[in-house]
């Protein structure tokens, strides 16, 4: 299909019309159409978002969010530490922050960082799996075998994400240490440290069909978008937390509410619980009373 429909926005950042990009690395995440039924300009929310949501993000609930309001969903995936960074340093602008743990957000938190965030929702949780790709010569072992025993072996191509930058990298590292030291396999303990498997967390799930690695570390939720073969982390009970902010001094706050309003509403939810996202409650968590009526969840 065409690169048609396209719109510039200053920086050089454009804008895909929908289902028209795929997007493999750290970029813009097309969700848009140029204008509502009603004929008027659609607004649009700038969503910076774990890339853990990448395909998530592109090819459902922003299509779903469009068709329910009109309005189009401009996003940024990339790990959550690392968009935290861009917010901070004002290298990116964001009306709502979905990050994959509740600890990122205090990099956004108080006068010392900004003011960017003073509340956020709890979204839902999502378990860390390990997905395969079913050509490898390991996955008949993956299906048969815990998943420790195989990934220890030599030759195993493993991937994860970087834990400096990304929680998933640091629930990685947390599974192969734990596994080392209950299941007695030193080889676990050193992929925990080494730096050659470290992908950005939205090209991971390229660089697994592309055959450039035996398995990975995914949450549910992206592995299920992606229609990955996963095997359980047998041993451990790791996941994502993951977490929606409206920023303060938002420039589209009315979009942003309604971005949010729609995640947390039934068909939100519902998309959420097919892809593997188990819904929390509607908690708010900071000091809501501090932010402005315009940008509060």
């Amino acid at each position: 299909m065409g690169n048609v429909g396209t719109v510039s926005r200053p920086g050089g950042r454009r804008i895909f019309a929908l289902g028209i990009l795929s997007v493999s690395l750290l970029a813009t995440v097309n969700l848009v159409s140029t204008s509502r039924a009603s004929g008027t300009t659609a607004r649009s929310v700038d969503v910076l978002y774990a890339g853990s949501l990448l395909n998530l993000m592109e090819n459902q609930i922003g299509p779903a969010f469009h068709r329910a309001t009109g309005d189009n969903v401009v996003g940024i995936a990339n790990g959550s530490t690392a968009l935290a960074t861009e917010i901070k340093g004002g290298t990116e602008v964001a009306d709502v922050f979905v990050s994959a743990s509740p600890s990122v957000n205090r990099f956004l938190e108080g006068p010392a960082n900004g003011n960017w965030v003073s509340s956020y929702r709890v979204l839902g949780q999502s378990r860390l799996v390990l997905g395969y790709n079913a050509t490898s010569s390991f996955a008949a072992a993956l299906r048969d075998s815990p998943w420790y025993d195989v990934v220890a072996r030599p030759g195993f191509l493993l991937g994860r994400t970087d834990p400096a930058v990304d929680p998933k990298g640091v629930l990685a590292v947390t599974a192969l240490r734990e596994a080392a030291r209950r299941y007695d396999r030193p080889r676990l303990a050193a992929l925990a440290t080494a730096t050659n498997d470290v992908f950005t967390e939205a090209s991971l799930v390229g660089e697994l069909d592309a055959g450039q690695l035996d398995a990975g570390f995914f949450y549910t939720v992206e592995a299920t978008a992606a229609h990955l073969h996963t095997v359980a982390l047998v041993g451990t009970h790791l996941a994502a937390t993951f977490t929606v902010a409206i920023v303060n001094r938002a420039p589209h706050p009315r979009a942003a509410r309604a971005f949010v309003a729609f995640l947390f509403g039934p068909r939100g939810r519902a998309i959420l619980s097919r892809n593997g996202v188990i819904p929390a409650g509607s908690t708010r968590v900071g000091n809501v009373g501090s932010s402005p009526p315009t940008t509060r969840p």
